[in-house]
């Protein structure tokens, strides 16, 4: 009698084999496509670029900035309007801007102008600027007649003397009273403190207006004086003046003609000193 000998099952781990490879191929199915390699594209980071596209608009959005339309500081602009408060518009100084007075030193008559630089130098070097501010020669424009012809030149108004703006204590009164070629202060009387100068009198000397300086004359001749024509009909005659015009620039002059005296009207230009 024939033994039946059933096929082993054991050999059944032999599909769990084979399904094992085909599971391997499935999960190669898997890798083999590399969607990996979609998200590429990555859609989602182009519908996340709006957010740059949102940035564009900022950009626009500060190019249209509104504070340079507005302005309110450049519009206002107070300090360029009050700029004249330092030089008003008549091109005066205010004599009166800041601290200190204006007082009056004695020198020797001709030598102001280095009495005032060796001043402003002891100034500088003793460092005493914030007591003594200011130095000045008071100085107008005169008109003479040289040769002939009109020429403005300036002209000392107090020859001997300068201004000097100041804080005044025993510091600054030692600075300036010792400055070579300055005999002292102006006071009211010997051995009295120096006196400073009153706010018009200040603004008389120092605050007078460019274009309200009329030139005064300094012809260098007077009535009497023998003067020789230069132009005109009566070129080269010589005459005496016998009368000056300052106000209209004009002089008469006595020319002898044929032995007798004629009064001439010249202007200032057309004289000159025989």
């Amino acid at each position: 009698m024939d033994e039946y000998t059933p096929e082993p099952t054991p050999l059944e781990p032999e599909p769990s084999a084979d399904a094992g490879s085909a599971i391997e191929p499935a999960v190669d199915e898997v890798e083999t496509p590399e969607p990996v390699e979609t998200p590429e594209p990555v859609a989602a980071s182009d519908e996340v670029q709006p957010a740059a596209e949102a940035s564009e608009p900022a950009e626009e959005a500060s190019e249209a900035e509104p504070v340079e339309e507005l302005g309110p500081a450049e519009e206002l602009g107070p300090a360029e309007e009050l700029g004249p408060e330092t030089e008003p518009e008549t091109g005066a100084r205010d004599p009166f801007r800041g601290p200190g007075e204006w007082y009056v030193v004695h020198t020797y008559a001709g030598y102001e102008n280095k009495v005032k630089a060796n001043l402003e130098s002891r100034i500088h070097t003793m460092q005493m600027e914030d007591k003594i501010f200011e130095v000045v020669i008071p100085m107008e424009d005169v008109m003479e007649i040289k040769g002939g012809k009109k020429q403005v030149v300036q002209r000392k108004v107090f020859p001997g003397y300068l201004l000097v703006k100041m804080i005044y204590d025993n510091d600054s009164w030692y600075v300036v009273r010792n400055t070579p070629g300055v005999t002292g202060f102006v006071a009211a009387g010997t051995g009295s403190k120096p006196t400073p100068l009153s706010r018009r009198e200040v603004e008389k000397i120092l605050a007078v207006k460019k274009e309200e300086v009329k030139p005064t004359f300094r012809l260098g001749f007077e009535e009497g004086d023998v003067v020789r024509i230069i132009s005109g009909p009566f070129a080269d005659f010589n005459g005496t003046i016998s009368e000056i015009n300052v106000d209209q620039s004009k002089l008469k002059v006595l020319v002898n003609i044929f032995d007798r005296e004629t009064p001439v009207e010249l202007s200032f230009d057309q004289v000159a000193k025989a």
